[in-house]
């Protein structure tokens, strides 16, 4: 059977469908927008396994090329691994309904958005959120959701939910926040500077959108009916419990409240190993004491912590609810690099390097969206050393989250191509982590770029902030650790300049975080974005007056488009021959541009006057440093631009008579001759001894 349920918004319907296709999926939506289609199936699997203390859930959202009308690029005919925009998708659905899940169902959650349509107006990802939603909510895997989204963007000093591509190329703002009908889960996006309270403005104005949206999914679920499986909690307690807990109560609230990461880590371990040792005979009974004893002192840790900040206003490192750890910022630390910094906050340290390139080092984008260039890229990495363990390296989908949240904050600032025609690589390389390395990689990003002489518009830096909420109770915690974002309720990362926000991302793991406390977030926020600031600022303000020496050397110019084929040439040949002649890449735009990159300056500059003589007209009565090409009889043909020869007569090269030409020229020598006429036939006549003399007097 069948089952539809729709919202309208901004003139058009959301349409959402079950029944149809998919049916063997545990649950399966077709949803639409305009000509944008997307269907969300979601299973699990068969067997359930006891005392999980995670959810085995999986997103994979992709797109198909033929959504677009369009057949994937490159040798390969068919899609192939995820692309990094189909990650970042599907961590925004994961993050909003992850914490909706419970550990005690105990199967492996696989949800799987595929993008069918796409009309270029509505972008598919909001309609994959709301689908992938929908999917597991009319499933009969346990949730305690519905979620929806929505894109809330800024465009022409006037909020719009859900605006189309060309709306959001336009925006001031633009976030996409997820929630329930009870508050927001998620926000993530990016502003050009823009105020905390059009943030919260923008946050307000999603709310009831989605809580529409959620309803409408519950009204779907009602019309299909499936009774929700079991969950498989485990069946037994552990023994001794309230002994335990009080023994490892004492035990944990000593070693929790070292300060240093390490040796915090060591001293619970230890804790946990004497608690576990006093009790051997209650955790050796079997696998699945030793699992209830284990969450306990999970549990154990959550209470003690969040206790000890709403009670006494004390963190596990000691510092105060506002207080920034330590911060260290150095540049210039790697000589051969074009920019480089490291930022170190506490014991989170980036290693930020930028590297200048051409034109020709743009990332190409071929997707359903259309193809396209960036000239800005940040590539975050974080090696398993940073938290002192053993693992494999490699790019997962955290690296390309978090690299994608410091690349929006950065690129608000960053200067337009007809200034800075560079394309820019910034590499973030974490060497420790405790707490937020993607904002500590917008602070050394920011510090590298400046190192390398990039004239971005103003300093862009990052702060993590956290929450710990009871009842009406609540802290809002400023540069969280990484015990405080895992026990903590939210974990809401702000960066921007001293004017306003660049870039947004928060996760909220309960419901209902009122405005109030968004409001208090945003304000202690930007105090400690300031604080930060302006230490960075003491290190470096203002861009290096010049590039690396190591860099490319960029020169544009402007030419008549009429002209763009004479520098081009026949097959390329011209352009070519002048690439080859000074060791230059020269690029050329259809309106006009032309962009040559050289190793060295000279090179650069030398084929910029060589494309000037190419397109530039010979103008009567100036003179140029020309080059004697041919000698003959009654004079010299010297070429004073690239294609452009004219006569010196033997009588212009000397006021007193010259019996050779070849006595006063050679063929090959560079020569100052003055224009002095284009005859009717189009001949330049040229004179040696008229341009010496006026370069005398001028002396």
């Amino acid at each position: 059977m069948i089952n539809t349920v729709s919202y309208r918004l901004n003139d058009e319907e959301m349409i959402l469908e079950t029944g149809k296709m998919a049916k063997q999926a545990n649950g399966a939506v077709f949803a639409r927008v305009g000509g944008s289609a997307v269907i969300a199936t979601a299973c699990c699997s068969s067997q359930a396994t006891e005392g999980l203390d995670f959810v085995p859930l999986t997103v994979e959202y992709n797109e198909k090329y033929y959504a677009a009308g369009k057949i994937p690029g490159g040798f390969i005919k068919r899609e192939t691994r995820p692309k990094d925009k189909e990650i970042l998708v599907s961590r925004l659905i994961d993050r909003p309904m992850r914490p909706l899940f419970d550990k005690a169902f105990g199967r492996e959650i696989q949800v799987v958005p595929t993008v069918l349509s796409t009309d270029q107006v509505n972008p598919p990802d909001i309609l994959a959120i709301n689908a992938a939603s929908a999917a597991v909510h009319i499933s009969d895997i346990p949730f305690n959701g519905p979620i929806a989204a929505v894109r809330v963007c800024h465009v022409d000093g006037a909020f719009v939910v859900n605006p189309t591509f060309d709306q959001i190329s336009r925006s001031q703002l633009e976030i996409v926040v997820a929630g329930t009908e009870n508050g927001v889960a998620m926000v993530e996006g990016d502003g050009h500077e823009v105020s905390e309270e059009l943030m919260i403005q923008a946050i307000e104005t999603a709310k009831k959108p989605i809580s529409d949206i959620c309803r409408e999914i519950r009204k779907l679920r009602d019309l299909a009916g499936v009774t929700k499986l079991p969950l498989s909690p485990l069946k037994v307690a552990l023994l001794r419990k309230d002994e335990i807990r009080a023994y490892g109560h004492e035990k944990l609230s000593v070693a929790l409240f070292t300060k240093k990461k390490q040796e915090r880590g060591a001293a619970v371990h230890d804790a946990i190993e004497e608690v576990a040792a006093r009790f051997a005979d209650v955790i050796a009974t079997d696998e699945t004491q030793k699992k209830l004893f284990n969450a306990l002192m999970e549990d154990l840790q959550y209470e003690i912590l969040r206790s000890g900040i709403l009670d006494r206003g004390v963190r596990v490192d000691g510092r105060g609810l506002e207080d920034i750890r330590d911060i260290s910022c150095e540049i210039g630390i790697l000589g051969r690099t074009h920019g480089s910094a490291l930022f170190t906050r506490g014991e989170t340290q980036a290693l930020a390097v930028t590297t200048l390139g051409t034109v020709f080092d743009e990332q190409k984008f071929d997707d359903i969206e259309g193809d396209r260039r960036e000239r800005f890229l940040l590539h975050y990495n974080f090696p398993p050393f940073s938290v002192g363990e053993v693992g494999r390296l490699g790019t997962g989908r955290r690296e390309i989250g978090h690299g994608n949240l410091a690349r929006r904050a950065i690129e608000a600032v960053l200067p337009p191509k007809e200034k800075f025609p560079y394309t820019i690589r910034v590499v973030s390389e974490v060497l420790e982590s405790n707490g937020s390395s993607s904002m500590a990689t917008v602070c050394g990003g920011t510090l590298s770029l400046l190192a390398a002489g990039v004239p971005i518009h103003k300093p862009v830096a990052g702060i993590a902030m956290g929450l710990i909420s009871e009842g009406v109770r609540y802290a809002v915690l400023s540069d969280i650790l990484g015990d405080e974002d895992h026990l903590g309720d939210m974990d809401f990362k702000v960066a921007g300049t001293e004017t306003g926000i660049t870039g947004f991302q928060m996760d909220i793991k309960i419901s209902g975080v009122s405005t109030e406390i968004l409001t208090k977030a945003l304000a202690q926020a930007k105090r400690g974005r300031l604080h930060i600031l302006s230490i960075m600022n003491a290190t470096i303000a203002v861009p290096a007056s010049d590039i690396s020496k190591y860099a490319p050397k960029i020169v544009t110019m402007k030419v008549d488009t009429d002209k763009i084929g004479a520098v081009i040439g026949p097959g390329g040949k011209v352009i070519k021959g002048l690439s080859e002649q000074f060791s230059v890449q020269i690029n050329i735009e259809e309106d006009g541009t032309v962009t040559i990159y050289g190793k060295n300056q000279d090179d650069a500059y030398a084929a910029k006057a060589a494309v000037t003589g190419i397109v530039e007209d010979p103008e009567v009565g100036r003179i140029y440093q020309g080059t004697v090409k041919k000698i003959m009889d009654f004079g010299a043909f010297v070429e004073i631009l690239p294609g452009k020869e004219g006569l010196c007569h033997i009588s212009r090269l000397a006021r007193n008579r010259v019996a050779n030409v070849s006595d006063v020229v050679k063929e090959g020598q560079k020569i100052p001759v003055k224009l002095l006429e284009i005859d009717k036939l189009g001949r330049l006549n040229l004179s040696y001894i008229d341009a010496l003399e006026e370069m005398e007097e001028k002396k």
